[in-house]
């Protein structure tokens, strides 16, 4: 079996964008050493559907999207704008 290779989280926790999301979405796969169909697979999903979305394509509904997101352990949670730059700053303070 190939050897499935991490790929890096995106450096700031902010999504900006799909291509965001798939890049966490990707790293969070590889990181499990899973290949893309078996986590399609265990997932619930078409590998397809994963795969689109980890190329940032915007066709993935988000239901499919949050259920790919938690399938694979990535969080997703809403801020308000107000509070956007200091929940950021905290969640990338060092510790």
């Amino acid at each position: 079996m190939k050897k499935i290779l991490p790929t890096p989280f995106p450096p700031a926790p902010l999504l900006t964008d799909i291509a965001v999301l798939g890049a966490a979405i990707r790293a969070a796969r590889t990181a499990a050493g899973l290949r893309l169909i078996d986590a399609a697979s265990l997932i619930g999903v078409a590998r397809q559907t994963l795969n689109d979305l980890e190329n940032g394509k915007p066709t993935v509904s988000v239901g499919n999207a949050l259920k790919i997101a938690d399938g694979l352990g990535v969080a997703l949670f809403c801020v308000p704008a107000a509070e956007r730059e200091r929940v950021r700053r905290k969640l990338t303070e060092r510790g």
